[in-house]
């Protein structure tokens, strides 16, 4: 039986999950206004506590502000911009609008940064078209806030668009070992969590120690929900034992909360830009590149399509032999140049 909610807090079931919400009521344009501010710790704990009576007070760094999200996105759907639009390209935009308000309703829209929007466009990268379509929505809004003088400037305006021939480049061995040799803290542990795991760089910091066994990893995928079963290369167990477990999460940023994807994203970068100096190529790669890697080097090791699947959780056959036909061409490669020293 569930315990009895405190005041004004909300309960939201998604994937089976619940998640609990503090309820804010606000007024705007004379009509009220209904927030919901994430209570990010497990019920019944003192964490839970803290924030709950943080958020209630409107000290929590959460509670909304008045030019957040969430007002940002009522305003316009309610604006002509938004409402002579075909009903068509109504329904796109609320598609992306209403992930927006979900997950960063209360957040101040005024803040937001360049860097961060690059960050979330690389974040949705595995799917090129939302990627862009969630910039070019973001950069709608941010217009519109302009228009409404709550900012200045637009953060998403000439963003550089994957389009729709994007193709991550598989990371050579040169520049595995480049990066290996700079990165350290979270940078590292990222590298090799991906490359081990072949998961989503959006995957990587919801991986928590009790996920992991000493041998396997448990992982819930976030853009498919697929629940899998991993068994970690012997570079992936050899570098998690060097770790301190100081936190609930692999890549921890305290010990109930994992480092942000855009904070992730930015100490990816600043490696690979540090590389970049010496070799300019370096700059072609990305941190979802390293799915890449471990699904080639899966087929190299002469894996089945199965076998890949089931360590890098693609539903298609089709990816899989995308994957296999780039370790296929350069095993021929191999065999045909070493025929050719023979018959020299």
């Amino acid at each position: 039986m569930r315990k009895e909610l405190k005041p004004n807090v909300a309960v939201k079931v998604s994937k089976g999950r619940e998640y609990h919400y503090y309820r804010l009521v606000t007024k705007a344009d004379g009509k009220r206004k209904d927030r919901y501010v994430r209570i990010k710790a497990d019920p019944g704990t003192a964490e839970y506590d803290s924030i709950y009576w943080a958020i209630r007070s409107g000290k929590h760094e959460a509670a909304p502000s008045r030019t957040n999200f969430a007002a940002l996105i009522d305003n316009y759907t309610r604006s002509r911009r938004f409402t002579k639009l075909a009903d068509r390209t109504r329904r796109s935009y609320r598609a992306i609008l209403d992930e927006i308000r979900e997950k960063n309703g209360a957040r101040d829209v005024t803040k937001v940064t360049r860097s961060q929007v690059e960050a979330i466009h690389e974040k949705h990268a595995a799917t090129p078209r939302k990627a862009d379509w969630y910039v070019q929505v973001l950069s709608i809004l941010f217009s519109h806030a302009v228009r409404l003088e709550w900012m200045k400037h637009n953060p998403a305006k000439g963003i550089e668009l994957f389009g729709s021939q994007r193709e991550f480049k598989l990371w050579p061995e040169w520049m595995q070992r480049a990066y290996v040799e700079r990165a350290e803290g979270h940078a590292l542990t990222a590298f090799y969590l991906a490359a081990g795991t072949g998961q989503r760089p959006g995957d990587l910091p919801r991986m928590e120690w009790a996920h992991f066994d000493g041998e396997y990893m448990e992982v819930e995928q976030e853009k498919r929900g697929n629940r899998l079963t991993i068994y970690c290369p012997k570079r992936l167990r050899d570098h998690l034992a060097t770790l301190p477990r100081n936190g609930k999460f692999i890549l921890a940023k305290s010990l109930h909360q994992s480092v942000g994807y855009n904070a992730l994203e930015k100490a990816f970068r600043a490696v690979r830009d540090a590389i970049a100096e010496d070799v300019p190529e370096a700059k072609e790669y990305s941190l979802h590149g390293l799915r890449y890697v471990a699904a080639v080097e899966l087929a190299e090791a002469g894996c089945s399509d199965a076998e890949i699947q089931s360590v890098t959780g693609h539903r298609t056959a089709a990816m899989v032999a995308k994957y296999r036909d780039k370790a296929s061409r350069k095993k021929l490669s191999k065999a045909a140049q070493m025929r050719r020293e023979q018959n020299r």
